[in-house]
């Protein structure tokens, strides 16, 4: 703003402000006013000390179960059934559109809470390192069925065992209600299984039966899960595994489902184990022979894919990308390999090799923003929280970010091109105008940049905040400069 003074123009930071800043913008979530000087004194600590055994925190949001949500699902199906038999039903009573509205809003909620988690936590650090992971192990909610688990599925499997061995935490991911539905493991059934065997057996038929037979759908073997595991979830594409070893992990898998009414209410939407869908017989997967054993053969397998080095490559190399830079440093992938082949995949041990790692303070923002980021990034930055949840989906659709929707298994993309495209910016521009009209009325901007990035704030983007003709420009220019869209 006209005739203040410019910050660009200040004294040049001691290295523990650029280190303060870089602990809460890269390896957090970004400043919130007055954070820099809490962690200014040692930001490795201060990163160190969010490490810990009984996970991260959960949102404030529905106490709603997986089972509950299950089960409200099931109801909707039943209402859907109703309402097609009823025809007609007076105005605003529709069931079907009561439950899709219900639906909508437990969604919106359990985002919203994780945003406001994001936005307002003082261990930046623990939120981002549970967001990798809960992107690690996509669950979308692009399938009805899956709409209202991905915030159950996160605060169930995800969050409780983001600091402890991957072995705990790939065996809560894997067979949780979420994962089976929506990778299709709850419909899988081995070729020569009871089930398999009952429903194929010959039977006399009527006149007329025959064409219904043609269209019963015949059981079988899905490879979703066991694909979605050895390609996206351990060792990778290139870990050495074939299309044989997708075959036999998912007939060591099948039996896997989610309890029903046939089950009783208790484990109504949950996992459970039917021998009777269960492929008999021992199984090769790489290599290594699994004797016949029920559910514990499926286990042994996640166990031992967990504890291979392709796997510990396959995730180092993406975490390294994830904190660091698209094309992350050798040597930073090569000591958080090292850590998690010694700790047999604890957790705790790698994120903290990756927090002492001096290729991960590199003081070039190398990553560009999400728009989840960018978004929870400016909240923070404005010492606010998200106010209007109704606007925060359409906001993060425009951006090409859906709440809890990313596209496919592998879960939203880490690359600056699919997020820095001018039309992405353009978007961008016009939302930080906006938020900086509401946000900026009694903030000074230079403050608030000095704020967000400390020592990260270039000279000439300082200047340029200082020469705003508004308070609201000054912010909406702190929001789209090169240091704020970069971490």
């Amino acid at each position: 703003m006209k005739g203040q003074r410019d910050l660009g123009k200040e004294p040049a930071m001691a290295d523990e402000d650029l280190e303060a800043a870089i602990a809460l913008t890269r390896f957090g979530m970004g400043a919130r006013p007055g954070e820099l000087a809490q962690v200014r004194s040692d930001p490795k600590g201060w990163l160190q000390g969010q490490i810990r055994r009984e996970g991260a925190d959960q949102p404030q949001t529905s106490p709603a179960t997986t089972q509950e949500r299950i089960a409200e699902y099931r109801e909707f199906g039943e209402a859907k059934k109703q309402a097609k038999t009823a025809g007609e039903t007076p105005e605003g009573r529709d069931p079907v559109k009561m439950a899709q509205k219900k639906l909508r809003e437990e969604t919106g909620g359990d985002f919203a809470a994780r945003a406001q988690l994001a936005a307002t936590t003082d261990a930046g650090f623990r939120e981002r390192w549970t967001l990798f992971w809960a992107n690690h192990f996509t669950v979308s909610a692009t399938k009805l069925a899956t709409a209202t688990l991905v915030g159950p599925f996160e605060q169930e499997a995800i969050r409780p065992h983001v600091f402890g061995p991957f072995t705990a935490l790939l065996g809560a991911a894997e067979t949780h209600p979420a994962m089976l539905l929506y990778l299709d493991q709850a419909q899988s059934i081995g070729p020569d299984s009871p089930a398999a065997t009952f429903i194929r057996r010959p039977r006399p038929m009527g006149v007329g039966q025959q064409d219904l037979a043609r269209k019963v759908r015949a059981p079988g073997l899905n490879e979703n899960l066991a694909r979605e595991i050895l390609e996206l979830h351990t060792v990778g594409v290139n870990g050495g595994y074939t299309q044989t070893d997708v075959t036999e992990f998912a007939r060591a898998m099948t039996g896997l489902s989610i309890g029903g009414l046939r089950e009783g209410p208790a484990t109504m939407g949950a996992t459970i184990f039917r021998a009777q869908t269960h492929q008999p017989g021992d199984r090769t997967v790489m290599g290594v022979r699994y004797p016949s054993g029920g559910k514990e053969q499926a286990g042994a397998i996640l166990t031992d894919l967990a504890a291979r080095p392709q796997t510990a490559r396959f995730i180092c190399t993406k975490l390294a990308r994830h904190f660091v830079a698209d094309d992350p440093p050798p040597a930073l992938i090569e000591r958080l390999t090292r850590t998690w082949m010694n700790s047999n995949g604890d957790l705790s041990r790698v994120a903290a090799a990756l927090i002492s790692a001096p290729e991960a303070w590199d003081p070039r923002p190398a990553k560009f923003k999400t728009p989840y980021e960018f978004l929870i990034s400016s909240w923070r930055a404005a010492g606010g929280s998200p106010k209007d949840i109704t606007a925060l989906a359409p906001t993060l659709t425009a951006m090409g970010q859906k709440p809890f929707a990313p596209p496919s298994p592998k879960g939203w993309p880490e690359d600056a091109t699919s997020w820095a495209a001018p039309d992405a910016l353009v978007k961008r521009m016009a939302w930080a105008q906006k938020f900086a009209d509401r946000a900026a009325a009694d903030r000074d901007p230079r403050v608030l940049a000095m704020d967000a990035l400390g020592a990260r704030l270039q000279p000439e983007t300082a200047t340029m905040i200082a020469r705003a003709e508004s308070r609201a420009e000054g912010l909406a220019l702190l929001l789209m400069s090169p240091e704020f869209l970069r971490r």
